[in-house]
């Protein structure tokens, strides 16, 4: 999968990551959502968003989970992190 095929999740709006994905499906027929920590629940709710009101036929092929160690104030955090792949 390309780097142009990855939608990274923050905190802006749900409907701003939904156009990304559409956009991005456009051109391929696979896109990834990526989130860390609090901005899981919002990739699941983007991935879901997407496919009950734009895409129907849009199918949800992997869901990885994982944890990532960051430095934070110079001690070191674990992480949580999703990837859900979406396919048309």
């Amino acid at each position: 999968m390309s780097v142009e095929n990855v939608v990274y999740i923050g905190s802006k709006p749900i409907m701003n990551y939904c156009m990304a994905i559409l956009s991005s499906l456009r051109d391929e027929s696979r896109v990834a959502l990526k989130a860390r920590g609090r901005a899981i629940s919002t990739a699941v709710d983007v991935a879901e968003v997407t496919r009950n009101r734009f895409m129907q036929n849009l199918i949800v092929e992997n869901v990885e989970i994982g944890t990532e160690e960051l430095e934070s104030e110079g001690r070191m955090r674990n992480v949580s992190t999703i990837t859900i792949v979406l396919k048309k």
